[in-house]
């Protein structure tokens, strides 16, 4: 028998408790439960540590525990938790206590405040005394409609932040045109304009109300932008043929490909294409000919330019490709630790988020001696992405499999990360 202690009612704690009467009236399996909770953990008030005992809980409870009319409750003593976790007592109350009073799990104490429970010969619960996790499944629904209504809302950010790094672009290009080419208008007044809006543009916002805003600035300057472009242009005719192509190949580049658009809104775009070194014969031809001033040159090596800079992208696997396809994990990752400026901040946050999805210590020395230390933490993120998508239930299994076949050479991890990108932008 363990013993629990006495804590003081709250309002939070007399929900759970209603929570806990309702979640005994449905039957939801536990992995349902515990993906939907996951994946709005951080939007309902729920930190790394949090989730980490919620998972250490939950493997004491069995299928049965969930149906309608058993409540899940589990009675391990805080000796056993703290050996889990790592937790002080201290700190395994506080979690705890955090995870009634949000409304994730529910506290049952016995008369005499000690912590027990007795199954029958079927593995049934007859009597317990402990943490009592039914508030989840009295939840599960709830947790599954907020799941839908955030990712409808990062969709719409993604789909606005893309709209406007378009726009920004295309008025950039347009300005830069008329400098180089000295075409007659306000452009120095665009260019304060520009400069305005882009120091009122945040590195990280995810409300789309104020991208909203936002876009229309932008939208509204760069019909302002064309206006006058058009209007010089018709003034004066005679411009350079080149750099009107190149342009426009600028143009059409970023309109063929506004996945591959970064919003990072300092960072200034150049009509001027650098040529790039390939050892192909159709490139040296194109070298060869670079001396011609034909329009037609000018657009080859701005497509010649921009399909190398893809072709780059996709040889080696880089921090903004991974943290793009897995949108879970870099909302995780933000919460533990801030920025992610290089791998070593990678690898120390997949270290501490290891045990929350139940991958072993020693599962994850074997990735990191057979993979290396960035093979082993790309092939980490994806397996968070996919446990915390559902798509996997043996994090750990599904880590070792990897291994195995990254030793027989069938482990291709960029397919993997490109081809979550390519979903999500369908």
């Amino acid at each position: 028998m363990r013993n629990t202690g006495w804590r003081k009612p709250t309002p939070g704690l007399e929900v759970a408790q209603q929570l806990a009467q309702a979640g005994e009236q449905v039957a939801v399996p536990k992995t349902r439960a515990f993906v939907a909770v996951k994946r709005v953990g951080v939007h309902i008030g729920l930190k790394a540590p949090d989730i980490m005992l919620l998972d250490t809980l939950a493997a004491f409870t069995q299928a049965q525990d969930w149906e309608e009319g058993q409540r899940p409750i589990v009675w391990p003593s805080n000796g056993y938790l703290m050996e889990q976790t790592g937790f002080s007592l201290s700190a395994l109350k506080r979690h705890a206590r955090r995870l009634a009073e949000k409304g994730v799990i529910a506290f049952k104490d016995s008369p005499n405040g000690k912590r027990w429970g007795r199954r029958n010969a079927a593995g049934v619960i007859i009597e317990a005394y402990g943490f009592d996790l039914s508030p989840l499944s009295a939840r599960t629904e709830e947790f599954e409609a907020l799941h839908a209504d955030l990712q409808a809302e990062r969709e719409l950010c993604r789909r606005l932040k893309r709209q406007i790094t378009v726009a920004r672009r295309m008025i950039r290009a347009r300005i830069d045109a008329a400098l180089s080419g000295n075409l007659g208008g306000s452009w120095g007044q665009f260019e304060e304009f520009f400069a305005d809006l882009l120091e009122r543009l945040p590195k990280t916002i995810n409300v789309s109300e104020k991208l909203e805003q936002l876009l229309a600035c932008f939208q509204q300057l760069q019909e302002r932008v064309e206006t006058a472009y058009l209007e010089a242009a018709i003034a004066d005719p005679v411009r350079d043929r080149c750099t009107q192509s190149s342009v426009q190949m600028a143009i059409d580049c970023e309109r063929m490909n506004p996945k591959e658009a970064i919003f990072e809104p300092h960072i200034k775009t150049t009509i001027r294409l650098n040529p790039v070194a390939s050892n192909s014969p159709g490139n040296d031809e194109v070298s060869k000919s670079t001396s011609s001033a034909t329009t037609q040159n000018c657009t080859d090596a701005a497509i010649d330019a921009w399909v190398a800079e893809i072709r780059e992208k996709r040889r080696a696997l880089d921090l903004p490709t991974i943290m793009q396809a897995c949108p879970e994990f870099a909302s995780w990752a933000r919460d533990m630790g801030g920025f992610v400026k290089d791998w070593s901040d990678l690898h120390r946050i997949a270290g501490q988020l290891r045990p929350m999805i139940g991958i072993s210590a020693r599962a994850w020395e074997l990735a990191q001696d057979r993979l290396g230390s960035q093979i082993a933490t790309a092939a980490f993120v994806l397996v968070f992405e996919k446990h915390s998508a559902g798509e996997i239930v043996s994090p750990s299994g599904y880590l070792r499999g990897m291994v195995v076949k990254a030793g027989s050479g069938a482990l291709h991890l960029e397919r993997s990360f490109y081809g979550r990108l390519g979903a999500r932008a369908a």
